[in-house]
């Protein structure tokens, strides 16, 4: 995340723009903005950019733990499954994980990529809750509620997000 006023971020495969706010200031060198193109933080005068940073991922998490707790809902009753909890992760290498207890891990930093990328995630992490390996009969299940998922996955793939970013 660039931690400095104006940054672009990325957010659900558009881009917000970074706007810092010391508290109690309402709008920006004399600018209204319109919500949909800014990602909020307020932060103490004098913030170091380690605040906005995690001022920021505050901001992320926040809307992500939101969003797929949604695109969960949305999915399971569609695929006969039943997730238990949400975790968002941090994890280095993986998009998400799902345990045969219900409980379903997603990268937080997911957030950055367009819905369709998402949904693809959130049907693959539940489809394991199915079938707990990549068999044949795995593929079928994400199939059923996600036909053009190939397409998606290989999108995925090719996402400009580095996981390993702060």
């Amino acid at each position: 995340i660039r931690d400095r006023h104006g940054a672009d971020v990325p957010f659900l495969g558009r881009t917000l723009q970074l706007c810092v706010l010391e508290r109690g200031l309402v709008r920006l060198n004399g600018q209204d903005l319109h919500p949909d193109q800014v990602l909020p933080v307020t932060v103490p005068p004098g913030a170091s950019v380690t605040q906005v940073r995690d001022a920021a991922q505050v901001w992320l998490k926040k809307q992500a733990k939101s969003l797929f707790e949604q695109r969960l809902q949305h999915f399971a009753p569609q695929l006969g499954v039943h997730w238990r909890k949400l975790s968002l992760s941090s994890a280095s290498t993986r998009w998400g994980s799902a345990r045969t207890d219900g409980h379903i891990r997603l990268n937080w930093r997911l957030i950055h990529l367009p819905m369709g990328q998402i949904d693809y995630v959130v049907v693959h992490e539940l489809a394991h809750l199915r079938e707990m390996n990549h068999s044949p009969r795995f593929w079928d299940t994400v199939a059923e509620v996600m036909p053009d998922y190939a397409q998606r996955r290989k999108a995925l793939r090719q996402a400009p997000v580095d996981l390993k970013e702060d």
